[in-house]
């Protein structure tokens, strides 16, 4: 359920990102992305540099191109399945349910390009369309106090549908004075149970970005 505070803090959040209206015009949000760290050297994966992507705007639907290989396309539906195809379309690798499969020993060791194409996925599909993928139905909000020290004083739990591909069902999200959203704090569960995540929010320019700190035990 969402009360009538939280209720307009949501309201006023997705205004600040350019409005319902405008959102709901688009079909996809492209970027072009490079990310490295921790988490590549330790599932040995190579960096991503400058990679074009797209996210769905209606569905958790989510495509690298040019990825793994130049030509070829990765791409996520949700939980269902993960895919590789080549610039004909012919499937060349698929998996079903593969959240599920990244449970497996072998994914503690190492992830192979399936593997990353589910979480690299998911996680950039969530960070393009949040706040916006509160308009759709099944979240439940829990309005916080503000934590002493930081000074973002709108802070949300969001419990997430069980259907929706995120990296755990509930996670808290912070936002500044002008409910632009500034960090979101979750446990990236793929990962590990260990990987809890502050994950930092900027604007420049107009737009937001992120970069993600990773805080785990003995690191």
């Amino acid at each position: 359920m969402v009360n009538n505070n939280v209720q307009d803090i949501l309201e006023k959040v997705i205004e600040a990102h350019g409005g319902a209206r405008r959102w709901q015009e688009l079909a996809a949000v492209e970027a072009i992305i490079s990310v490295r760290g921790f988490l590549f050297t330790a599932k040995r994966r190579p960096i991503l540099n400058r990679v074009r992507v797209r996210a769905s705007t209606r569905e958790p639907r989510f495509i690298f191109y040019d990825f793994p290989r130049v030509g070829q396309t990765g791409e996520l539906n949700g939980n269902k399945e993960v895919r590789i195809s080549e610039p004909d379309n012919r499937i060349v690798s698929s998996r079903m349910q593969p959240r599920s499969a990244i449970r497996s020993l072998r994914r503690q060791l190492y992830w192979d390009d399936l593997d990353f194409i589910y979480f690299g996925g998911y996680a950039t599909w969530n960070y393009l369309v949040t706040p916006f993928l509160f308009l759709r139905e099944g979240f439940n909000f829990t309005a916080l106090e503000p934590l002493s020290g930081i000074d973002y004083p709108f802070r949300l739990q969001v419990s997430y549908p069980d259907d929706l591909p995120t990296h755990c069902k509930k996670q808290i999200l912070y936002f500044d004075r002008n409910y632009l959203l500034r960090r979101l704090d979750y446990t990236a569960e793929v990962v590990g149970r260990w990987a809890h995540a502050a994950h930092l929010c900027d604007v420049i320019f107009g737009f937001v970005y992120f970069f993600e700190r990773l805080i785990m035990a003995g690191l």
